[in-house]
């Protein structure tokens, strides 16, 4: 009786660090998804704060049209303006999240979403309506916050062409001639 109490307690005190250290990927792609769903509550109740709030003090964010926006002052005053009337009446959906978490600090986060709603700025392609966003986020005081935000319109993926086009075989056979 007292081996198997002591056997018990080895394999307890060997295994218990092991499910922590398993659990901590886990835990840390839970508190990012619920990021990520405070992310389209900030959108959709239009609060640039909140929103900017996600960032780290100087978190950068790179929207659909390639605008680059350095520090959280400078996302929160950009999307207030964008609330106004491009994202007036917009609604965004969080479709899925896949994190990979690179340390305990350091995570990287793909994030399909959808939006409704929107209008195009002027002069500006119609908004688009799905994405995929790529973050870099970093654990400050046990909290997840974004320090790097990449968002990318995203169309249905459709298969490359089999064969050549006439188009690339041109430049090829003027080369040879």
């Amino acid at each position: 009786m007292k081996q198997l109490c002591s056997s018990t307690l080895f394999a307890l005190a060997v295994s218990l660090p092991l499910l922590a250290a398993a659990s901590e990927p886990d835990r840390a792609g839970a508190d990012i998804r619920a990021l990520q769903q405070r992310q389209a509550d900030a959108w959709n109740a239009h609060d640039a704060r909140a929103y900017a709030s996600l960032f780290v003090e100087d978190g950068d964010v790179v929207n659909v049209m390639g605008w680059w926006w350095r520090g959280r002052a400078e996302i929160e005053r950009n999307l207030r303006q964008a609330f106004v009337h491009t994202f007036a009446a917009s609604r965004l959906g969080i479709v899925d999240t896949t994190v990979r978490v690179l340390d305990g600090e350091l995570a990287i986060a793909h994030v399909r979403w959808t939006m409704d709603g929107a209008r195009a700025p002027p002069g500006a392609p119609e908004p688009p309506r799905q994405g995929i966003q790529l973050q870099v986020l970093r654990r400050e005081a046990g909290q997840w916050r974004i320090v790097s935000f990449q968002n990318t319109n995203s169309l249905p993926e459709a298969a490359f062409p089999a064969t050549p086009s006439r188009a690339a075989d041109a430049p090829a056979a003027a080369a040879r001639d």
